[in-house]
């Protein structure tokens, strides 16, 4: 009782709430801008501005993108499988590489499909036909069907890439045509898994944004030369997306033409490349910035026979420099098989030779 005695005495003596009268302009009230007097603009007028470096440096930014789509944009295409009843079965991009119309795009935006829906960037709709894929670099070649001359990009040099460097993604993801994003090269000489299981190597790392329909698009540097093409984006990661280098790229587009598939030795090793630490190559007498390391070894497989193993360094086949899975890509070419190749490494930071005869690898079907 005495708490409720209390209780309702504080009640009775808190002050009443005021309710604000709502708020209107009279229908005659006149509205003035005030500028403000002399002394306020001038103060205005002294406000910090963006330094004259930084607001340069944001346009050659800008500049360098917009020279590079404007370069490499009216290459780019759209790539639609047909099927029999010519519908369409999924949708990626792709760059014209030949004025006759060669495209680059990629294995799995193929699918093993023969016929494919070719979309310009002008908006031109022509067919193309499926010259040959190689899934162990997810990297197909197309060629359109009508006689026509066409724009198209310059491959450059990946080997050229450094971490850090500005790289743009082109291409038409979710259908959305001539879509570009922009980032940095974040890593070099990748390995991973595609969605079929398949190790794919000699990757570009970036965080330039790639999304669904992006497969097969073209990366470009700054110069406008296709330097990757995109293939991979790891879902629920920010910032992991991938590109085949352009290098490889050229090496696999030479191959299919010439073939219909890419010949190439194996010896049984998954690899990546990495920069040589500065000390290692002081002691082991290596000048060369990058070489190839071994990630892994295939039990059994002519690396595995002839000694190689897991963390070697192979820095030189046959007396050339390896600084890339694209050099080893190289020397694993249709000539290795079943030829003996001297391997040179580093291993616990001495140099050591390694002989090892690569076999034939299987071809995907």
């Amino acid at each position: 009782m005495k708490g409720r005695k209390y209780q309702s005495f504080h009640q009775a003596r808190r002050a009443p709430r005021r309710r604000l009268p709502a708020f209107a302009f009279p229908p005659e009230a006149d509205f003035v801008f005030d500028a403000g007097s002399e002394a306020t603009l001038e103060a205005r007028a002294t406000l910090p501005a963006m330094p004259a470096a930084e607001t340069d440096l944001l346009d050659a930014y800008s500049n360098a993108v917009v020279r590079a789509v404007e370069h490499v944009g009216p290459a780019v295409v759209r790539v639609q499988p047909l099927t029999s009843d010519r519908s369409f079965a999924g949708e990626g991009s792709g760059f014209i590489v030949s004025a006759e119309g060669l495209i680059l795009t990629n294995s799995h935006v193929v699918q093993g499909f023969s016929r494919f829906a070719i979309i310009t960037a002008e908006g031109r709709a022509l067919t193309a036909r499926c010259v040959g894929d190689d899934p162990d670099t997810d990297i197909a070649l197309l060629k359109v069907e009508q006689s026509v001359r066409l724009p198209h990009a310059k491959l450059g040099d990946s080997k050229t890439l450094r971490r850090g460097q500005l790289v743009i993604a082109i291409g038409a993801p979710l259908g959305f045509e001539a879509t570009v994003t922009t980032g940095v090269v974040s890593a070099l000489g990748r390995s991973l898994r595609g969605e079929r299981g398949r190790l794919i190597e000699d990757l570009i790392q970036t965080d330039a944004a790639l999304n669904y329909g992006n497969s097969g698009g073209p990366l470009v540097n700054s110069a406008g030369e296709v330097v990757g093409i995109a293939t991979a984006v790891i879902s629920g990661a920010q910032g992991l997306c991938f590109a085949v280098a352009a290098n490889t790229a050229s090496f696999v587009m030479a191959e299919l033409l010439a073939h219909g598939h890419v010949r190439r030795g194996s010896i049984g090793v998954v690899a990546q490349q990495t920069p040589v630490p500065p000390a290692m190559a002081r002691a082991a007498g290596v000048t060369q910035a990058y070489a190839v390391w071994v990630a892994a070894v295939e039990p059994h497989g002519p690396a595995a026979k002839a000694g190689l193993a897991e963390g070697d360094l192979i820095i030189a086949a046959d007396g050339k420099p390896l600084t890339g899975l694209d050099d080893l890509l190289r020397v694993l070419g249709p000539g290795s098989i079943d030829r003996l190749i001297s391997f040179e490494l580093i291993r616990a930071g001495k140099r050591m030779t390694v002989k090892v005869t690569p076999k034939a690898r299987k071809k995907h079907g």
